[in-house]
C-alpha cells in the first residue's frame, strides 16, 4: 500500500507566499515546544530552563517578523500550512510522551528541530525572489545555527555521562536518520505483518512447501510496498535523511529480510520441526527489533520489547486462529 505521504506537497512546489506561511507556523510551533521544555526542566535544571525560555521568546520574535513581512507583501490572510502538510519534515515525539524530561533527551530533540529548521530557511532563501524576504530568511537561518550551538553547549555543561563531539553527534544523527530508521521500519513491518499469512497458511495446510511459498510471496510483496512507500514519503531535501531511493531500498530489503527469516524454516519437510524453528526465529527477530529501538531510538528496552512482543503475538495468534478455523 502506498503511503498517504506521497500525496503531500513537496517543498519545491511551494510558492513564496506559502513558504512564509509555513515558516510562521514552524516558529509558533517551536516557540511552544521550547516553552514546554522550559517548564519540564525548571525543577532539575533551572539554568537550562531559562535558556529554553529565552529561545521560546526568540521564536516568537521570529514569528512576528515573518507575520509583518507577510502582511506587507500578501495582505492580512495567512493560510494554514503546517509541517505535516509538506513532504520531508521529521515527526517529533510529543513532549507529553517523554516526561519526566532529561536534559540529554531535550538537547537531542532541540538539535534535531533547529537543524531541520536551518535547512528549511537555507532552502527557502534560494526560492525567494523578493530582496526583503530573502534577507529575513537568511537572518533566520543564521539564528537557527546559533540555536544548534546553544543546544550543544547545554549538553556539554550538564551531561554526566560525558560529552560527545559535535561532528560525531551529527554523523550519528545522520546515520540514524538515513540508515537505522528506514531499516528498523522495514524490519518491524516484515517481521510482524507476514506472521498472519505465514502461520495461517501453515495451520490451514500443514504443508511446509506451500507455507514456504506463501511466506516468500508475503515477504517480497511487503518489501516492494514498504520500499516504495518510504521512497515516496520524503525526498530528503529538508530533513537531511539522504536519497529517497536509498532509504526505500534499505526499507524494502529489511522488510523482505524480516519476513524471509521465519519463512525459511518451512523448507524443512517435517511440519512440527519447521513450525517450532519458525517460532524461535520470530522471537529472535522481535528481540532484535526491541534492542535496535533501545539502542538508537532512546526507548527503554523493556518498553520496546513489550510493545513489539505484544504486537507480534497478536498478529501470530490471528494467523493461527484463521488457519485453524
Amino acid at each position: 500500500m502506498i503511503s498517504g505521504d506521497a500525496c503531500l506537497k513537496s517543498f519545491s512546489e511551494l510558492t513564496q507566499q506559502e513558504i512564509l506561511a509555513l515558516a510562521i507556523g514552524l516558529e509558533e510551533e517551536h516557540g511552544r515546544i521550547y516553552a514546554d521544555y522550559a517548564d519540564g526542566l525548571k525543577d532539575s535544571f533551572p539554568a537550562s530552563a531559562k535558556v529554553f525560555t529565552d529561545m521560546a521568546e526568540e521564536e516568537n520574535t521570529h514569528r512576528r517578523q515573518l507575520i509583518d513581512i507577510y502582511r506587507e507583501k500578501f495582505g492580512e490572510h495567512i493560510p494554514l500550512i503546517r509541517r505535516q502538510d509538506v513532504r520531508g519534515f521529521i515527526k517529533h515525539e510529543p513532549i507529553w510522551m517523554v516526561r519526566p524530561l532529561g536534559l540529554d533527551k531535550v538537547r537531542k530533540q532541540a538539535e534535531a528541530i533547529e537543524y531541520e529548521t536551518r535547512i528549511f530557511y537555507e532552502k527557502a532563501v534560494t526560492r525567494a525572489t523578493d530582496a526583503s524576504i530573502r534577507k529575513l530568511l537568511g537572518d533566520l537561518a543564521a539564528a537557527e545555527r546559533d540555536h544548534v550551538s546553544l543546544a550543544q553547549k547545554l549538553g556539554d555543561e550538564h551531561l554526566t555521562s560525558g560529552n560527545v563531539a559535535a561532528e560525531e553527534e551529527t554523523r550519528r544523527r545522520m546515520f540514524v536518520l538515513q540508515i537505522v530508521q528506514p531499516g528498523l521500519a522495514g524490519l518491524m513491518d516484515g517481521s510482524v505483518s507476514t506472521l498472519a499469512p505465514l502461520f495461517a497458511a501453515a495451520f490451514a495446510t500443514h504443508n511446509t512447501w506451500e507455507t514456504f511459498l506463501v511466506g516468500m510471496a508475503a515477504s517480497v510483496g511487503a518489501g516492494v510496498s514498504m520500499g516504495f512507500a518510504e521512497a515516496l514519503s520524503d525526498d530528503g531535501e529538508l530533513t537531511g535523511r539522504g536519497q529517497p531511493w536509498l532509504r526505500g531500498t534499505i526499507t524494502g530489503l529489511m522488510t523482505t529480510v524480516g519476513g524471509v527469516g521465519h519463512t525459511l524454516p518451512y523448507l524443512i519437510k517435517d511440519f512440527a520441526t519447521a513450525t517450532t524453528l519458525a517460532i524461535a526465529v520470530v522471537l529472535i527477530e522481535l528481540w532484535a527489533i526491541a534492542w535496535i529501538r533501545a539502542r538508537y531510538m532512546d526507548t527503554k528496552f523493556l518498553r520496546a520489547a513489550f510493545e513489539v512482543v505484544v504486537g507480534g503475538l497478536i498478529v501470530f495468534a490471528a494467523g493461527v486462529l484463521i488457519g485453524s478455523s
